[in-house]
């Protein structure tokens, strides 16, 4: 079971029930990638709570008021267990001509494409975001 795929499935069937909270067990990468996508913009909030052992993330998803479309239009998994996707900084992908972002697992922690860019790090892409 990849913890990270279960993750993005979990966001993107709340998103297509129309649900405005999320909840999933809690890690240190799900807690990182959490950060990434509300500094982005395409969550509204998010709460750790971790009280129990494994620990929870509570997320806010944020909906458009008039079209009652989410901000996560597509949310992908790139790098999986059986085929790790790697990129070196000349080579980070670029998703919908940089509308959308790749989030990337580097030395530096979990950032977006933009961002390992201009730090010119590569890392291990985790997932495609738009």
């Amino acid at each position: 079971m990849d913890p990270i795929a279960d993750f993005l499935t979990r966001i993107r069937n709340a998103i297509k029930a129309n649900h405005r909270i999320l909840e999933v067990p809690s890690s240190r990468m799900k807690k990182e990638i959490t950060k990434v996508l509300h500094d982005k913009g395409y969550i509204q909030n998010f709460k750790f709570e971790d009280e129990a052992s494994p620990g929870t993330i509570k997320i806010a998803l944020k909906y458009n008021p008039e079209t009652k479309t989410s901000a996560i239009q597509h949310i992908e998994r790139v790098s999986k267990p059986g085929l790790r996707y790697y990129a070196n900084a000349r080579e980070l992908p670029r998703v919908l001509n940089g509308l959308g972002i790749a989030i990337l697992s580097t030395n530096k922690g979990v950032m977006t494409d933009k961002e390992a860019r201009t730090e010119n790090v590569g890392g291990e892409v985790l997932c495609y975001i738009y």
